[in-house]
């Protein structure tokens, strides 16, 4: 079925201005995937899982939706093909989109305490916006494509006033310093006793919220310019990513890519100081052997879907620097074999090792022992496949989740035996403390 295309009609530019109009599509989404915006909204149907429980909607009117028997897998939902093309080589082309937790990840190999909020979410997107040329482009293979595009533009042309987003306290840690320092010891122990070899150790940072998360979404993608930024709203659970990581890159030909981050260095307004913090992470022996583990965990997951021969390290040790933080990024490349379903193949090297540690299962296991409550969202991942199977998924880092005006925000990094406890607990708020200043600046002044 070939995609009906039409330039928007408006004088609104940004994601952020648009996403506000359409605050109440069901399914929304936004993904700014590597500057190729896209911005979805009314899946035909979709999957929600949720306090233990999977449920399927069907859409029977526009922006109406009702629930149907379960009769499919995640992998027999996400059905792959060539499709005829809606005129875009690259980025979001109509597909799936959604994303994945920590929790349900983590769940698919040892017992995790979820979150009660959204686990997971796919929808099958056939509308959407994309951003082409400097300007903004409908495109829709549904046959009511037109009326679509007639309520959107109603949508758009009506200004609307989000609830603005406001902390009753400060967002602060949950954890202090000395349960920190209690649980990288237990790390340690386990380090010593053989169990692991490398932990990912990560604390949460929370507030009591009033109003819309996404009504402060332009203010912290300002502030980040993070490559994989992007918006989900499901009911009243809303997900802000600002994220830098790739999780894996779905190419044609069953080409796939991943970039794991692992080790960091603050950045500095001094530029012979910045220099200083990225040549001493570029030559960080620590960082390095942290980021092989990482490599050798990554090359490990992807083998076992790829074509033999066919995974290779393509880039080590690289330094990206992000607004606030250089990151230690390598990069490993593999081809699929024929036969396998690329979201048979994303669920199963999900949660991401970057996030979680070697080896991956028991370093699951400790992290559910230590960490003291459920990630949720943190350290899953958000993104997209195509109909042909081409797409993007990140790692949710630097991410941002509300549910029942419950905010939550996660920080941390790779423990090893050769780690200092200050300097993680540092590097924890290295790499949130500008988002987490920003956002107590919304703290209610009605106190």
């Amino acid at each position: 079925m070939s995609y009906f295309q039409q330039k928007l009609n408006t004088q609104l530019t940004s994601a952020f201005d648009l996403l506000s109009r359409l605050y109440d599509l069901t399914g929304l989404v936004y993904l700014h995937d590597q500057n190729m915006p896209v911005i979805a909204f009314l899946p035909k149907e979709f999957l929600v899982f949720q306090h233990a429980r999977l449920q399927q909607f069907q859409q029977t009117q526009i922006n109406q939706y009702q629930t149907t028997s379960i009769t499919t897998s995640l992998s027999e939902f996400s059905k792959f093909h060539h499709t005829s093309s809606s005129g875009n080589t690259s980025g979001f082309q109509g597909g799936y989109i959604g994303f994945f937790s920590y929790d349900y990840s983590a769940d698919q190999f040892v017992n995790i305490d979820m979150h009660s909020q959204p686990s997971f979410f796919l929808g099958q997107y056939s509308s959407f916006l994309k951003y082409e040329n400097e300007a903004w482009y409908f495109y829709s293979d549904e046959n009511q494509a037109k009326s679509i595009y007639q309520y959107l533009i109603n949508l758009i042309n009506t200004s609307k006033q989000l609830p603005l987003l406001s902390l009753n306290k400060l967002c602060q840690p949950r954890w202090t310093k000395q349960q920190y320092r209690s649980a990288f010891d237990q790390v340690q122990e386990y380090i010593k006793a053989g169990d692991c070899y490398q932990i990912n150790l990560t604390q949460e940072f929370v507030a009591q919220t009033q109003g819309s998360l996404l009504s402060r979404a332009q203010d912290l993608w300002d502030l980040t310019h993070a490559p994989y930024e992007g918006y989900l709203k499901i009911n009243d659970f809303e997900l802000l990513s600002c994220s830098p990581e790739l999780f894996i890159e779905f190419q044609t030909n069953r080409k796939i890519k991943t970039r794991p981050i692992k080790g960091t260095m603050p950045r500095f307004a001094d530029p012979e100081q910045d220099k200083i913090s990225k040549d001493k992470l570029s030559h960080s022996k620590k960082d390095q052997a942290e980021n092989v583990m990482i490599v050798d965990l990554l090359r490990n997951d992807l083998s076992v879907y790829a074509e033999t021969g066919s995974v290779n390290t393509t880039k080590l040790f690289e330094i990206e620097s992000f607004n606030q933080v250089h990151h230690m990024v390598s990069e490993i490349t593999a081809t699929l074999k024929p036969e396998i379903n690329p979201m048979q193949m994303l669920l199963s090297a999900l949660p991401g090792g970057s996030i979680t540690g070697a080896p991956k299962i028991r370093a699951m296991q400790i992290i559910e022992e230590l960490e003291g409550a459920p990630r949720g969202a943190y350290c899953g991942s958000l993104g997209y496949f195509n109909f042909d199977g081409t797409g993007c998924w990140n790692i949710l880092i630097r991410s941002i989740q509300q549910y029942q005006n419950q905010l939550s925000m996660w920080a941390g990094g790779g423990i090893t035996i050769a780690s200092d406890a200050e300097a993680e607990y540092q590097e924890c708020f290295d790499k949130i403390s500008a988002m987490l200043d920003l956002l107590n600046t919304w703290q209610s002044s009605e106190q």
